[in-house]
């Protein structure tokens, strides 16, 4: 479940701080783009599939667009993240 998933994160992390946890489930980590600049950290991920039935093909595209600010006295330099 996402909350064993994020004790996990805050066991692992005990001397770090967690901004913030993203469900990305159904998105590939190459689908995936954290970009941290003036301030802010931002995740945009793009998901398209493509499928063929009887009717013909039909498609599902996804998208999550975030930002979230870094909290004062927080360097952009100091930014990591994992997926």
């Amino acid at each position: 479940s996402i909350q064993r998933r994020l004790n996990r994160m805050l066991d692992f992390s005990h001397d770090h701080k967690i901004l913030a946890v993203m469900d990305m489930e159904g998105f590939d980590p190459k689908e995936v783009t954290v970009i941290v600049k003036d301030g802010k950290v931002k995740v945009l991920a793009e998901h398209e599939e493509e499928y063929t039935t009887t009717r013909g093909k039909e498609y599902s595209y996804r998208n999550i667009r975030r930002g979230i600010s870094l909290p004062p006295g927080v360097s952009e330099d100091e930014v990591t993240y994992s997926l």
